[in-house]
């Protein structure tokens, strides 16, 4: 059976909103993979509790490669440490890693509160818990880089959840949130039409697709450093043999020089390699969360 796989159309799970940084990523792939396997492969968007119902799905499905989930490791690792799961890390089995992308902190353009990072953190300074910062869900990168910023800049926000970026950037555009910390990948569409601005990548050195955005460092926060890394994976049963098909087909789609320029063009890069790196990734990201747990500073906005 493992020899003829795959048999059957593939379902692949994206754990947020349409819209946002993973729903973009695995839409990419999504035909690349269906030309490789001589499959149909499906996206199906499962949003809440920070990608946790879209892996619930995952780890409750059969272990024959026809359910896939595209994910950070966030939603294997830490939101487990921040809301009741029915999984653990070995419900889960790596294919590969997919992309990588940047984060920023984005305000509108008409935002007339604060006009850059300065001003920002001296206008949450003056009026603590005030400012509304969105986010893509609990336990997402997009959440634990605001927890960092608000201990390192001394600043308390607001901070609003939400189903994915898509959801939260309507918000964002509508007034209805101040800034949003976001995914180049998802962002740099209003980025570049001009109706949002971003104040700070957070990171130690600029992003070249946005050379004109400072780093977290240069603004004074040099240990600020977080970003997002999407990958694939598999129930965690699923035999060997068949992880070993999809990494295959994953890496040759992703290895595809059009497929990286729409990555480029989306502000992605793509990460193509065996899945051990992707598994010691999620392994170094639980040890993290633990530890963070353990002290107290991961728990629900």
């Amino acid at each position: 059976q493992t020899a003829a796989y795959p048999t059957k159309p593939i379902t692949l799970i994206v754990p947020f909103a349409a819209g946002g940084n993973l729903d973009i990523v695995g839409r990419l792939i999504a035909p690349g993979l269906a030309k490789q396997l001589g499959q149909s492969v499906v996206v199906q968007n499962k949003p809440g509790a920070g990608g946790v119902l879209g892996a619930t799905e995952l780890s409750r499905s059969e272990a024959d490669g026809t359910v896939l989930l595209v994910s950070t490791p966030n939603a294997i690792t830490v939101a487990p440490k921040m809301v009741q799961t029915q999984y653990t890390l070995d419900s889960f089995a790596a294919i590969g890693l997919i992309s990588s992308t940047s984060l920023l902190l984005v305000t509108r353009t008409e935002q007339n509160k604060f006009q850059d990072f300065a001003s920002f953190v001296a206008y949450a300074k003056a009026n603590p818990g005030k400012v509304s910062v969105a986010n893509a869900g609990i336990g997402t990168s997009n959440h634990i880089a605001i927890m960092q910023l608000q201990i390192m800049a001394g600043i308390e926000l607001n901070v609003i959840t939400y189903k994915g970026s898509g959801p939260a950037n309507i918000d964002l555009l509508g007034g209805q949130v101040d800034v949003s910390i976001d995914q180049l990948s998802s962002a740099i569409s209003h980025l570049k039409s001009g109706r949002a601005r971003a104040m700070m990548v957070v990171a130690s050195e600029r992003d070249p697709l946005v050379p004109e955005v400072p780093s977290a460092k240069e603004l004074g926060l040099p240990t600020l450093e977080v970003s997002t890394t999407a990958g694939l994976l598999a129930p965690g049963k699923t035999p060997t043999a068949t992880l070993a098909i999809l990494n295959d087909a994953l890496n040759k789609t992703l290895a595809d020089p059009a497929l990286q320029e729409q990555f480029t063009r989306a502000a992605s890069r793509a990460r193509p390699g065996s899945s051990a790196v992707f598994t010691e990734l999620m392994k170094t990201e639980d040890k993290q969360a633990a530890e963070l747990a353990a002290a107290g500073k991961l728990r629900p906005e």
